[in-house]
């Protein structure tokens, strides 16, 4: 059973809205999750301490996601970049971060020699 932590979908039309579930990963995106770790609204809000500030409201139970990658959920790409934003995980790099990060990495050693 290939469990993955994944958005499932709520709110209307041109206002989306998002829990982070934990669900089998073969099931239907807005099927019945084993269990809600917390939501996303993708929507920037103006920040309350009126500097002009806008973010996107992350709420997170960190315990349960820590247990569940533990356990070895898989985080889908959407998710893996939530994580990464709270601080559970690492973030991804792109294919083009990865060579240069490579290419920088074979200049280092070659100075080294």
């Amino acid at each position: 059973m290939v469990v993955r932590i994944r958005l499932a979908r709520f709110g209307k039309r041109n206002n989306p809205f998002y829990n982070i579930v934990v669900a089998q990963a073969r099931t239907a995106r807005n099927s019945k999750p084993m269990e809600v770790l917390g939501t996303f609204d993708p929507i920037p809000k103006e920040s309350k301490d009126g500097e002009g500030r806008k973010f996107k409201d992350i709420k997170l139970d960190v315990s349960r996601a820590k247990y569940w990658l533990g356990v070895g959920a898989q985080p889908s790409e959407p998710a893996w970049k939530l994580l990464s934003m709270v601080g559970i995980m690492e973030p991804r790099f792109s294919k083009l971060q990865a060579r240069d990060a490579a290419a920088k990495a074979d200049e280092e050693l070659k100075r080294d020699d």
